[in-house]
């Protein structure tokens, strides 16, 4: 009994990472095959060749994206930007929508951007716990005026999904930033805590305060 119960787990191990593996691709590339219904029905791959080929829209979906980046990366490009976006800011709704989303995706890609740039340790939900947190900027000055010390503003994502979280200010002291990837903190996350991350030069920038 405990043979069959260690070779079963063990094959778990093996299929299970395996199987979500398999599941989230196909979600992005069946999600990613969308775009072939921009293009005439008769120049599909399934009405040309007469079968179905996963990830012909994902590569569709790849080169625009690439050719957006060419075309816009010229003068000429910059202003036909600037037309549409022209267009959208008159539009009340769909501006505010817009321009939040941009900004956001102009601060995560951003090459100079510091969001998501460091994971840090902060204390959460109460003064004697840590969690794993990312930090996003510092606070508006609005903000930032009417705080005493230097804060950091924080995102605490969720375990065993990190897109949720919570969103604070904290002071600066009172974090202490780990020498680890984003990469290698999401899947701490991800794993409760299961998988650690790679050992690294201790690299503690802040000690916290009351420790």
């Amino acid at each position: 009994m405990k043979a069959f119960k260690k070779y079963f787990i063990t094959g778990l191990l093996i299929w299970i990472p395996l199987v979500i593996t398999v599941w989230v691709v196909s979600a992005i590339v069946g999600a990613m095959d969308q775009s072939l219904y921009l293009l005439p029905e008769v120049v599909h791959p399934d009405k040309l060749l007469g079968i179905h080929i996963p990830g012909v829209g994902t590569v569709l979906t790849l080169l625009v994206i690439f050719l957006t980046g060419l075309v816009t990366a010229n003068i000429v490009g910059q202003k036909l930007v600037r037309f549409w976006e022209g267009i959208l800011a008159r539009i009340p709704i769909v501006k505010s929508i817009y321009y939040s989303v941009k900004q956001v995706s102009d601060t995560l890609f951003s090459s100079s951007g510091q969001a998501f740039r460091k994971v840090l340790l902060v204390r959460y939900p109460h003064g004697g716990a840590w969690s794993v947190a990312f930090q996003t900027g510092v606070p508006a000055v609005q903000i930032g005026e009417l705080l005493a010390d230097e804060h950091v503003s924080v995102f605490i994502p969720t375990a065993p999904s990190p897109v949720n979280g919570f969103f604070f200010f904290v002071k600066k002291s009172e974090t202490i930033e780990l020498d680890i990837s984003v990469d290698e903190a999401l899947k701490y996350i991800v794993s409760m805590g299961v998988v650690p991350p790679v050992r690294r030069h201790p690299n503690l920038v802040g000690r916290a305060q009351n420790e």
